[in-house]
């Protein structure tokens, strides 16, 4: 079973991103972490059931720094929570969807992750995220 667990917004600064959305939302990000693997440092305000994940680029050849560079700030991916992410990605790929990695990898927030390519889902960059339990 899947559920939205986070949208992820692309930002130029993390500073003046995170006033903004804390003026947006009444209340400060619970969590902010540099994630190494992608480039990028973050920030989470959590929303009821669903969080929002700003994106800020660490390095000029990090996708978010491109996708930036190509569409401006913005929506950058939806996040999908699943209980067993091999099992749903062996389950998608069967279905016909195109990765963009092979493996699920460390994220940010304390979960594995793996993105679905845009061109098999609409355009839409989709992660799968499974909470890592110790």
């Amino acid at each position: 079973m899947m559920k939205l667990e986070h949208i992820g917004i692309a930002v130029k600064s993390l500073k003046k991103s995170n006033q903004l959305f804390e003026s947006l939302f009444g209340r400060a990000p619970y969590k902010s972490e540099e994630v190494s693997s992608e480039a990028v440092e973050t920030s989470f305000f959590q929303l009821g059931e669903t969080k929002v994940e700003l994106l800020e680029a660490k390095r000029e050849d990090s996708a978010i720094a491109k996708f930036i560079e190509k569409k401006g700030e913005g929506i950058h991916h939806l996040a999908f929570e699943v209980e067993d992410i091999e099992l749903e990605i062996a389950r998608l790929k069967s279905e016909g969807f195109e990765f963009v990695m092979d493996q699920p990898k460390l994220g940010a927030d304390n979960k594995r992750i793996c993105f679905l390519h845009p061109k098999s889902s609409n355009g839409v960059l989709v992660e799968l995220c499974q909470e890592i339990k110790e």
